[in-house]
């Protein structure tokens, strides 16, 4: 098995009272060595995103609101502009290192870790979300009906 942490979107944008105590444990599972392949991704928001005009979201427009929260160690970093996490950077990635085993870790439940989720298992990729990593930064109880939402659509059997 070759398996591969996908840590989502843990930037200083991101970072409150809710999702401050994920990312530390995030940060543990990063060095725990328990994944041989990491990578990071990152958010790029800008004036002329749907983001900015549509929603009026004013967030990741700066270098420093883009930032990673944690160390990323040197491992790749996927920026994107989408809530998906699924572009044909990351699966010529997951080819390369023969990646058969997926796991998802980040912010936000509610949108970019569930919209990954969902497009890896629509590919027909092997993926996981580990519950206990993500983190909504709107609330715990946004996070807990996304995840079981995604228990429902992924299967029960990969949140782990």
């Amino acid at each position: 098995m070759n398996k591969f942490l996908l840590v989502i979107d843990v930037q200083k944008d991101f970072i409150n009272e809710n999702t401050k105590p994920i990312l530390l444990k995030i940060e543990k599972l990063v060095n725990s060595n328990q994944f041989k392949n990491i990578a990071f991704t990152r958010f790029i928001n800008d004036v002329n995103s749907l983001w900015y005009k549509n929603l009026n979201y004013k967030g990741c427009l700066t270098k420093e609101q883009q930032q990673i929260a944690i160390d990323t160690k040197n491992y790749k970093i996927f920026d994107k502009k989408i809530y998906s996490s699924l572009n044909d950077e990351l699966k010529r990635y997951l080819i390369e290192n023969n990646i058969d085993e997926i796991y998802l870790c980040g912010f936000d439940t509610d949108a970019c870790i569930s919209k990954t989720a969902l497009d890896l298992f629509e590919n027909n990729y092997n993926v996981y979300v580990l519950k206990d990593y993500c983190m909504s930064h709107k609330s715990i109880e946004l996070h807990n009906i996304y995840i079981n939402n995604l228990a429902r659509l992924i299967g029960k059997n990969k949140i782990v």
